[in-house]
C-alpha cells in the first residue's frame, strides 16, 4: 500500500486524537471552574507513525488489510494524574461516558509488568464523524501518574537505543527506579489532602487576582485613572502581605467602584 493511501487511512485517527484531547481537557476545566480538585493533570495524544505502525503489524503478523481492525493503538491518548487513586477516578469517568465504548482494559498498575512498568490501559471504540459519514476507530488510552510517566518515557528511550535488548544491569536499575517512583507516588498520596488544599488555594487566589486586574482595566477604560492606580497599589500590597480574604474584599471593592462609575 502506498504512503499516500496510509495517510488517507490515518485522517480519522488524527481527528479522533484531537477530539479526545479536547474532551478530556474539558473535564479538567470543568473541575477547575467549580474550584474542585481535578483527577486529570494534563493530556497528550499522538497518531502512530506509518513506519512504526507497519513494524508492529509485522511483529504481530497482522495482515495489512486488517491493520485498522486489529492494531489497537494507532490513535493513542495519555492522561496524566497527580496521584495513584486519581487513576481509578479517571477510569470510572471513562467507563461512564456514552460517546465511546470501552472494549477492554489492562491494569498494569495492580499487575505490574516484570520491567516495572505501571499504567492503566483502556482500549476504546470511538466514532469519528467524517464528511463521507461516521467511521468507528480503535484507540488506546493510557492513564498513569506523573512519576509513572517519567519512568515509562525513560524506558521507551532505552528500548529504542538498545532495540528492545536492554542490558541486564540497566534493566535491574530501571526496575529499582520503577519501585522508587511508585514509592514516591505512595508517599505523595499520604499527604494528598495537604497538597490539594494548597493547589486549590493557589487557584482561588489566581482567579481573584485575574478578576481584580480586569476590574482595574475596566476602571481605566472608564477614565477613572486615579481609582485604577489606587486599586493597583492596593493589589500589590495584598499580593505581598495579604491572604485570600483580603483579595476577596478587594475584588468586591473594585466591583462596587465599577458599578458606581458606570
Amino acid at each position: 500500500m502506498a504512503i499516500r493511501q496510509w495517510k488517507e487511512i490515518l485522517v480519522p485517527y488524527d481527528q479522533a486524537v484531537e477530539e479526545l484531547k479536547l474532551k478530556f481537557k474539558s473535564i479538567r476545566k470543568e473541575y477547575r471552574k467549580r474550584n474542585e480538585y481535578s483527577p486529570i493533570e494534563f493530556i497528550t495524544g499522538r497518531v502512530k507513525e506509518i513506519n512504526s505502525m507497519l513494524e508492529k503489524a509485522s511483529k504481530f503478523q497482522i495482515p495489512l488489510e486488517r491493520v485498522e481492525y486489529e492494531l489497537e493503538d494507532i490513535a493513542g491518548i495519555r492522561i496524566m494524574c497527580q496521584f495513584v487513586d486519581d487513576i481509578w477516578t479517571v477510569v470510572k469517568i471513562l467507563r461512564g461516558r456514552n460517546d465511546m465504548q470501552v472494549i477492554y482494559e489492562k491494569d498494569y498498575v495492580t499487575n505490574v509488568k516484570e520491567s516495572g512498568y505501571r499504567s492503566y490501559h483502556m482500549i476504546i471504540k470511538y466514532p469519528v464523524h467524517m464528511a463521507e459519514g461516521t467511521k468507528e476507530i480503535l484507540a488506546e488510552i493510557q492513564i498513569r501518574t506523573l512519576a509513572m510517566n517519567f519512568w515509562a518515557t525513560i524506558e521507551h528511550s532505552l528500548n529504542y537505543k538498545y532495540k528492545r535488548a536492554i542490558p541486564e544491569e540497566i534493566k535491574r536499575k530501571l526496575k529499582e527506579a520503577a519501585d522508587s517512583a511508585y514509592n514516591l507516588d505512595e508517599l505523595m498520596t499520604g499527604i494528598k489532602d495537604e497538597i490539594t488544599d494548597a493547589q486549590k488555594l493557589f487557584e482561588v487566589k489566581s482567579s481573584f487576582v485575574t478578576e481584580i486586574v480586569n476590574n482595574i482595566l475596566t476602571l481605566s477604560s472608564l477614565g477613572k485613572h486615579n481609582e485604577a492606580m489606587r486599586f493597583r497599589e492596593h493589589l500589590n500590597k495584598v499580593l505581598k502581605d495579604g491572604d485570600v480574604v483580603e483579595l476577596s474584599e478587594l475584588l468586591a471593592k473594585t466591583q462596587r467602584a465599577i458599578d458606581m462609575f458606570k
